[in-house]
């Protein structure tokens, strides 16, 4: 016995000196190992890829798993079938030592400038898919990954194109965000590798040109080449190899341990003795939900996926056992190949809506159902599978194996850290032939995202068993199964009362609406749930929809069996089954002028490619200088208190923690200022009180980012509130307590004619209406961000994420109090601002600079989206009450209007904002206009501008009012909007100069024009029809004009030729995404092409390049704001080419008399160079006063359809004309339009902004706050480019196209309530027979899902019932009488 004790021993020792010590991976073909000793094992790959790697292709947003910024291709290898696996993973829940032995593959690792872009990336490019570009990398790798998985199949692609279909192509991108394009060319990209797509129907590129035939427009398409995968060989050799030879690790010698049997994890978990401080891991997914999980201490990591009784998938004629570590994309793989068990296809469908694909790939079935069990997660994989009487394998601490009905392990206590989830059984439900009975199944969702990537409101799933009755004369429940989950319960929930009460029921419409009474007492949310009776109508609905069928009393079983398992029963289906989602199509009508070219063609953007593989640098992406320290903000949870101190948990400091700086630390001479504003300065940090929740009150120093971000969020503050005034947190507080901010007499708004003739006119008025619109958040994909580096004499180099370095920089030399001549503020390009990188970029930079100007070592930050969220404000909520007089015929003749403005804590830019409602508001004409405005101060974090601010709420203001009119008096809506559209009299007198000359008034051609572009009147009439023949879904049409005032601004510009003839162009306008440095190039192009040299302007245009901001370099920078930076700075530009076309043309003339032939340029410069021409000139465009202001023309048509049962809306099509005068880039502006609409498409129906009763933001996540996405965008997206002539005061007749489009999404907010409206109609004939009756309501905004069923009625399932049972009672009683 001791004996063979010694051997064991000895061999256990021997295969420790054996054992694995590193992991071995690899990226982009490049060979990584790293000690596993030196490992933190919760490292993401996220955080390795950026911070350890020179490939920062790989971006950070959201954290979440959310919104597919940082997703990267993970390949494995099987070396038994030799097959290489390829999918999408999130790297910022993927963690680092889970990719042992796998090869990940980057965006500029598949392509990039070296090599040579990949066709994906070129595409992109063409197809003008990119603005900001910061979400485009992981865009790319989706694309990537699904065109590699798709040419996989032994059917080789023609040649040139993939296997990829345009639908898959559509659902390839679908779980990937982005705030600019609007998603429509990021699709055509990505269809254009389909065979079943013709390049023809695509959107606007600029491989398809009007007239070419297909051979030349395939010619001019980056090649594709399915086979270029092996090429760029997604899994290396040297990896095979090791993979082959791959030695066990020693689970007991480090922190990471990948047990390969269950006997060996639970040796594990004995030796940890079921300690909370071991973290199984399989995907990590659930990090990106609680979020807490990251910033535990785990003293051990124990990978499961190497467990085969975890990875089992187990298929036979009882059903699929699958292991709780087989990935949600793999079970629904198999499940689909069980194709003769409909039910367990239908479970695959519904899991395919579970988060997204990169995520899906990689969280587990185990994990899935664990998180619900433990900790309450609303899943919707626990409430299918309990629905389809699934069974779990449960290992307990004594390694006893215990199986439970899921229902049953549910309802536990939380399982112990030492047992284990082993598997899954799904039975197979084939349908019943026994007494000619039949099994049906179905599950549904309603979540704001039709293809997922968003948690379910409620979702249920349901089964029954049925037959026809003994008399022949219905249809009977034999036996059901009927879940409800994620409606606000702990767990899925079995509706038992329900199931007991069908149970060998004839279905009838009185038994359902008797088990609807049930079903409401038993489905109730739990206190604190949102929108709680949104969620119970759910419950109501799916049961309806389900069961509704059956009710017929005129059922008859064709074959004497009733079709299993798809409902295909000979029964009348009032209930349309969802439909699935059309594809998406576009046209763009865009004409491309040569009058100033290159100026006026639709190029392709300038270091597009580069966005698109990664390669393209971001602040966050600048290498960390050495020692840098890394910063979070502690922000305030208290809307007003004093603050009594600042420590962390359990009195420890955190792991990596340096310092913590506040108002304190600011330097003698220095101001606590975190902003530089257009009307007062803010504080950098709280001092001894906190005005409002989310105010900075200090920023924590660390090593790492991670170690910043976690101990910020172990800082525990101690509030007291004694002696302080309750905190103002509503606008009825502000005004009651005058808390108010003065807005300065030009800002203030102004009369039109006379408010009181104007009343006295009209024949009928409506009074005191009032409208309300709460806020909304930027989402720009690139979170706040600023590296400060201490330079020489106490100077200070800040590289800021913003849209006015000037004002960062003098916000930074306030705080430091030095010259401004010590500070250098640089800014290359920003990743999407639409306002938010303005005012709300600068306490960002000045918190760095002033942390690295104390330690004296390189600072930075990347703030992560959750304190983003909480900290930066979003737009102005306000309250409307408005009067309004009119005529008869609709024209009004008076409107006054007050406008109460919630500002917060403090001014920011909220005293320009009543200018913008105003000047929108006055796209019709009111006869006369009394306009006043208040702002309020409120214990809120400051709001400021966001794209299109003031204006979008003032342009939907005049369409409420237009609909109210309209209500009022019976009157097609569309009607009274035409009566009351300005005459360019009228124009001129609400908007005085800027409505600039009576050919500049193109509205009404507009507004004539798409009615004739989209078919409008006809389509009326279609909808009319649509809504007469369908019970619950409802359309609705409307179209809307859009009125937008500008302002250019004074704008610098500086134009150098180097020696070598290359061209290097500065201006202050920042590229966020609009196109600027585009434009620019074009126009320094055209300009100096004036010269009339040899070398054409389209030939100029491939050696210009515009350079980053540098505000020591350019003063006098002004802001990126307001739609009018790329054409003032392009108008910089050419004054700075004239100048230099003045000063070479002598040169040129001499060169010409020297030779007596064509000049080239390269020989002009260096001719100039020899007589010391200067060749930089610098300008200051300065706008004149008369023409500084200018208004935007577009209209919009939208039509929609809405589930009068759910809620949910579909946009089926969208028709935008708008006049860009003569375009710079109409591809740019045809971006801007698009991109803009979808931004306000998220404010009028989807984003909801939220507080909590102390004024904390709760939407502060992904997961809370949802923005469009390719599956909630207009089906049809169509868009005409106005090209309308000469506007002598524009620059080169151009016109704005960034902030005006985004007023046109509120033609499908109109549209949705003319749907709603026609559900309402048809629910009071339910009510009272009086068809026709109509009554006003104001649908709020956003439109959600939740809010339009609210409208359309809670009860309306229960209101129909009541009515057909009603109908058929009058039937009986006539036939009686």
């Amino acid at each position: 016995m001791v004996e063979r004790k010694v051997i064991f021993e000895e061999k256990e020792e021997e295969a420790m000196m054996k054992s694995k010590t590193s992991l071995v991976f690899a990226i982009n073909g490049e060979r990584y190992e790293l000690e596993l000793s030196s490992i933190d094992p919760s490292t993401t790959l996220v955080d390795f890829l950026r911070n350890k790697t020179p490939f920062k292709s790989v971006k950070l947003s959201c954290g979440e798993g959310g919104c597919g910024a940082c997703v990267v291709l993970l390949s494995k290898y099987d070396p038994l079938l030799g097959k290489v696996e390829d999918f999408t993973i999130s790297s910022c829940l993927t963690l680092l030592c889970s990719i042992d032995g796998c090869s990940i593959t980057t965006s500029d690792g598949f392509g990039n400038s070296r090599v040579g872009f990949h066709a994906v990336h070129e595409r992109i490019a063409g197809f003008h898919a990119t603005q900001c570009g910061f979400c485009t990398p992981g865009m790319s790798v989706s694309m990537f990954s699904a065109l590699l998985n798709a040419d996989k199949s032994h059917h080789p692609p023609r040649s040139g194109f993939s296997n990829l279909t345009a639908a898959e192509a559509e659902k390839a991108v679908s779980g990937n965000l982005c705030r600019c394009t609007g998603y429509r060319p990021l699709v055509d990209a990505c269809k254009s590798f389909a065979a079943d797509v013709d390049i023809e129907d695509l959107g606007f590129n600029s491989f398809c040109k009007k007239g070419d035939n297909r051979g030349e427009v395939l010619g001019r398409l980056p090649c594709y080449d399915h086979t270029s995968s092996q090429v760029i060989c997604t899994f290396p050799e040297f990896l095979k190899k090791e993979i082959k030879n791959e030695m066990s690790l020693d689970s007991r010698k480090y922190r990471w341990s990948s047990p390969v049997s269950v006997s060996e994890l639970q040796g594990l978990l004995e030796v940890e003795n079921g300690s909370s401080s071991v973290k199984l891991v399989a995907g990590n997914t659930s990090t990106g939900y609680y979020k807490e999980e990251k910033e535990r201490k785990y003293e051990r990591f124990i990978d499961i996926r190497r467990i085969p009784e975890l990875t089992l998938v187990r298929k036979d004629e009882n059903g699929v056992e699958l292991g709780a570590s087989v990935t949600i994309s793999k079970a629904i793989e198999v499940l689909r190949e069980q194709e003769n068990v409909p039910m367990l296809a239908k479970i695959a469908t519904h899991m395919e809506k579970i988060a997204n694909r990169f995520v899906r790939n990689t969280g587990t079935i185990g994990g899935n159902i664990i998180m619900a069990q433990r900790k309450q997660f609303p899943s919707d994989l626990t409430t299918i599978l309990v629905a389809a009487g699934a069974a779990v394998k449960i290992m307990t601490n004594s390694s006893v194996q215990e199986e439970f009905t899921l229902e049953k392990f549910l309802e536990q206590p939380p399982l112990e850290a030492k047992s284990l989830l082993l598997s899954v059984q799904i039975p197979s439900w084939r349908p019943v032939k026994k007494n000619g009975s039949a099994l049906l199944f179905e599950t549904y969702r309603a979540a704001p995202r039709p293809l997922g990537n968003a948690l379910a409101f409620l979702n249920a799933a349901f089964s029954a068993e049925v037959s026809l009755s003994e008399a022949h004369d219905g249809i009977v429940v034999n036996d059901c199964r009927l879940v409800f989950g994620a409606y606000g319960t702990k767990h899925a929930h079995r509706a038992s009362n329900v199931e007991e009460f069908l149970i060998g029921k004839v279905m009838s419409d009185e038994v359902l609406m008797e088990a609807i009474g049930l079903l409401k007492d038993e489905i109730v949310p739990d206190k604190g749930t949102l929108n709680p009776g949104y969620r119970s109508s759910l419950a109501v609905t799916f049961l309806f929809e389900f069961f509704e069928s059956l009710t017929q009393t005129n059922a008859k079983n064709k074959n004497g069996l009733l079709n299993g398992g798809s409902k295909e029963i000979s029964l009348v289906q009032n209930v349309q089954p969802l439909k699935a989602e059309a594809m998406l199509s576009s046209s763009q009508q865009i004409v491309e002028t040569q009058e100033h070219t290159p100026v006026g063609k639709g190029i392709t953007k300038p270091g597009a490619s580069l966005q698109a593989s990664g390669e393209a640098v971001y602040v966050d992406d600048i290498p960390a200088p050495e020692n840098c320290l890394y910063g979070a903000f502690i922000y305030s949870t208290m809307p007003l208190a004093r603050i009594k101190s600042i420590k962390f948990k359990q009195n420890r400091v955190p792991e990596g923690v340096v310092g913590i700086i506040s108002y304190k630390d600011i330097p003698k001479g220095g101001k606590n200022m975190g902003t530089t504003g257009f009307f007062t300065s803010d504080l950098l940090f709280a001092e001894e009180i906190t005005h409002c929740a989310g105010q900075i009150i200090a920023f924590l120093v660390a090593d790492s980012q991670k170690h910043a971000d976690i101990a910020a969020n172990l800082v525990v503050i101690d509030y007291d509130t004694k002696g302080l005034e309750p905190p103002i947190l509503s606008l009825e507080e502000a005004v009651e307590k005058s808390s108010l901010f003065d807005i300065p007499p030009p800002l203030r708004g102004y009369p039109v004619g006379d408010i009181t003739k104007g009343m006295d006119e009209a024949e009928h008025k409506i009074l005191g209406s009032k409208i309300n619109f709460g806020s909304q958040y930027f989402f720009y994909m690139e979170t706040q961000t600023a590296l400060a580096v201490p330079d020489e004499d106490n100077c200070m180099v800040v590289y800021s994420s913003t849209q006015i370095p000037e004002f960062v920089h003098q916000t930074i030399a306030g705080c430091l109090g030095v010259p401004e001549n010590n500070v250098r503020v640089i800014t290359r390009r920003v990743g999407g601002g639409f306002g938010g990188k303005a005012i709300k970029a600068m306490p960002v930079a000045a918190a760095c600079a002033l942390a690295a100007s104390k330690m004296q070592r390189p600072v930075r930050t990347y703030v992560n989206r959750k304190t983003d969220m909480i900290t930066t404000g979003g737009r102005h909520p306000m309250k409307v009450t408005y009067s309004v007089g009119f005529k008869s015929n609709g024209k009004i003749t008076a409107l006054d209007i007050e406008v109460l403005l919630d500002a917060g804590l403090t001014e920011d830019v909220s005293p320009l904002i009543p200018k913008g409602i105003q000047g929108a508001l006055m796209k019709y004409d009111w006869g006369a206009l009394s306009f006043n405005a208040t702002l309020c101060k409120t214990n809120t974090v400051s709001r400021t501008a966001v794209r299109a601010p003031g204006d979008v709420q003032g342009s939907y203001i005049g369409e409420a009012i237009i609909e109210k009119v309209a209500s009022y008096l019976s009157v097609d809506v569309d009607e009274i909007r035409k009566v009351n559209l300005h005459t360019y009299d009228s124009l001129r007198l609400f908007h005085k100069v800027r409505a600039g000359d009576s050919p500049e008034y193109t509205l009404p051609f507009l507004w004539d024009k798409i009615a004739e572009f989209s078919g409008f009147n006809q389509r009326r009439k279609v909808v009319e029809d649509f809504n007469a023949s369908n019970k619950w879904r409802k359309r609705g049409i409307s179209r809307v004009p859009a009125v937008y005032a500008v302002s250019m601004r004074s704008t610098p510009g500086r134009v150098s030729v180097l020696s070598d003839g290359s061209i290097v162009v500065e201006v202050q306008g920042i590229e966020i995404g609009q196109g600027l440095w585009t434009k620019v190039k074009q126009m320094a192009a055209y300009s100096l092409g004036m010269i009339q040299c040899g070398t054409r302007s389209d030939e100029l245009l491939k050696k210009i390049r515009v350079i980053q901001s540098d505000t020591l370099s350019m003063v006098q920078g002004s802001m990126t704001a307001g739609s009018t930076t790329s054409e003032a700075s392009s108008e910089a530009v050419r004054i700075c080419c004239d100048g230099l076309v003045e000063r070479l043309l002598p040169v040129k003339t001499a060169l010409v008399e020297q030779t007596g032939g064509p000049v080239t340029w390269d020989n002009l410069i260096s001719q100039a160079y020899l007589q010391s021409v200067n060749l930089s000139v610098s300008s200051l465009y300065l706008p004149e006063d008369s023409t500084d202001e200018y208004i935007n023309y577009g209209v919009g048509a939208s039509e929609v359809e809405i589930n009068v049962l759910t809620g949910e809306t579909t946009i089926l099509r969208t028709d935008i004309i708008y006049d860009c005068g003569k375009s710079l880039n109409p591809a740019v502006d045809l971006g801007q339009i698009e991109g803009a609409f979808v931004q306000g498409l998220g404010f009028f129906m989807l984003e909801e902004f939220l507080m909590n009763s102390d004024g904390l933001v709760v939407t502060d996540s992904t997961w809370t706050y949802k923005i469009p996405t390719v599956d909630t965008i207009p089906r049809q997206f169509n868009v005409e480019i106005l090209n309308s002539g000469q506007h002598k005061n524009r620059v080169l007749s151009s016109k704005a196209s960034g902030e005006p489009p985004l007023l046109l999404a509120a033609s499908v907010h109109c549209a949705v309530r003319a749907a709603v409206k026609e559900a309402r109609k048809q629910i009071l004939t339910w009510n009272s027979n009086q068809p026709g009756t109509d009554t006003y309501f104001e649908l709020p905004v956003p439109a959600t899902m939740s809010v339009v069923k609210e409208f359309c009625g809670l009860d309306v399932v229960e209101k129909y019932l009541e009515w057909k049972i009603q109908q058929r009672k009058n039937i009986w009683y006539s036939l009686c009488l």
